[in-house]
Order: structure tokens, then C-alpha cells, then sequence
């Protein structure tokens, strides 16, 4: 089974492995909740979507200081 798109693709957004299990969890629970508030149904897993939301650069990483 391959990971699509690649971990290589995805670590070019999110500096390490563990940020990124972190970085995903979160968008996707944002993604889930808007679209049970707005009763939308999604066409695929909030994880999916959040998956190609970072490998396309659209999420913001916020850095604690």
C-alpha cells in the first residue's frame, strides 16, 4: 500500500514525522465539525482531506514559543 501523496512530499511542509500525525489529527477535526455544522456530507475521511490539505501547502503551522 503507498501513501499518497508521499511522506517525502509531506515532510517538505511539517518539519518532522510527529508534527505532522499532529498537524493532520487537528485539520482533520476542523474539517470533520464544519461539515457536521453545516450537515455537509464529505466525499472522503477528514484524514484524507487533511492529508492533501498539507502536501499542497494550505494548512499554516502555527509554532509554539
Amino acid at each position: 500500500m503507498m501513501l499518497e501523496p508521499p511522506m517525502n512530499q509531506l515532510l517538505e511542509q511539517v518539519p518532522s514525522r510527529y508534527m505532522l500525525v499532529n498537524v493532520v489529527a487537528q485539520r482533520a477535526r476542523q474539517i470533520a465539525s464544519a461539515a457536521e455544522d453545516a450537515g455537509i456530507p464529505l466525499d472522503e475521511k477528514p484524514v484524507t482531506l487533511a492529508i492533501h490539505q498539507v502536501a499542497e501547502g494550505q494548512v499554516e503551522l502555527q509554532q509554539d514559543e
